[in-house]
């Protein structure tokens, strides 16, 4: 079975690596594009991490935490956006996987809290 959230965390941390690499050698941006490197890859990380979560608690805690990473990188996105080292096409294109992931976290998390 494909593990949808696994899956598109993972491309999105690439993503994410693969902006920053671009604005650090063609904006020479170093201090937010390190910010949204931190966030936008740990997102996979915590998912990976659930994966072998020692409860169900534990699973949507790192969830939760992976939610929150997600937003941060989203704010991250939106600040680059605004302070033109992203173009608006730039912008929708990283923020419509970022979106895509905050609501998959969000159903997941929802899905724990009424199977709890």
């Amino acid at each position: 079975m494909e593990n949808v959230i696994k899956n598109k965390s993972f491309a999105f941390a690439i993503r994410i690596i693969k902006l920053y690499q671009f604005l650090c050698d063609t904006k020479k941006e170093y201090v937010l594009s390190k910010q949204l490197l931190r966030s936008g890859t740990s997102i996979g990380a915590l998912v990976r991490e659930a994966e072998h979560a020692e409860s169900k608690a534990d699973f949507k805690h790192k969830m939760a935490i992976a939610q929150k990473e997600t937003n941060e990188s989203i704010y991250w996105l939106e600040l680059l956006n605004k302070t033109d080292y992203l173009t608006n096409e730039q912008f929708e294109s990283i923020n419509i996987d970022a979106t895509e992931l905050i609501k998959l976290l969000t159903s997941i998390i929802k899905t724990i809290k009424n199977n709890g």
